[in-house]
C-alpha cells in the first residue's frame, strides 16, 4: 500500500529519518544546527508529508551500505590478525611494560638490581597469545 503524504506517522518512521539526518550531518551536507533544527521539527511531525519535507532537499541515503571511499582517502591497512587479537598483543605490551616501569623504578630505589619478575607476568600470557596466534586464532573470520 502506497504513503500518502496525509498517512500517520510511527516512531519507527521518524526513528529512520532521523538516522538519515545523522549520516547527511557525518558526510557534511548539513550542519550541527541544521541537524538539530530537523530532529526538533521531527519529533513534532505526524505525516509523512512532515516526514518528506525534512530530507526533500538531500539526496536519498542507503544506511544498509556506507558509500564508498572517496578516491583520495587511503584504505586502512589490513593484517591477517583479528582485531581482537590485535587488542591482547596491546593489552599485553601495555601490562609488560607496566610491570617493567615498575620493576625499574624498584631497582634503582633500592640501589640494587632486584629479581626481573616481570618476567612471571609477561612469559606465560605472551606464549599463550603467541601460541593462539600461531595456531590461527587470530585470524580473521570469512
Amino acid at each position: 500500500m502506497a504513503q500518502s503524504p496525509e498517512m500517520r506517522a510511527s516512531d519507527v518512521d521518524r526513528d529512520r529519518v532521523a538516522a538519515v539526518l545523522r549520516e547527511h550531518t557525518a558526510q557534511g551536507r548539513i550542519t550541527m544546527d541544521e541537524f538539530n533544527e530537523r530532529l526538533e521539527q521531527l519529533y513534532q511531525s505526524k505525516t509523512y508529508g512532515e516526514l518528506a519535507r525534512l530530507t526533500a532537499d538531500l539526496p536519498d541515503v542507503d544506511l544498509r551500505n556506507p558509500p564508498a571511499k572517496l578516491p583520495g582517502t587511503a584504505p586502512a591497512p589490513r593484517s591477517g590478525m583479528h582485531s581482537g587479537m590485535r587488542a591482547a598483543w596491546g593489552a599485553w605490551a601495555a601490562a609488560s611494560s607496566i610491570n617493567w616501569v615498575i620493576w625499574l623504578i624498584v631497582s634503582i630505589t633500592s640501589g640494587h638490581m632486584i629479581y626481573p619478575w616481570p618476567l612471571w607476568v609477561m612469559g606465560p600470557w605472551g606464549v599463550i597469545l603467541l601460541l593462539s596466534t600461531l595456531s590461527g586464532g587470530g585470524q580473521k573470520r570469512r
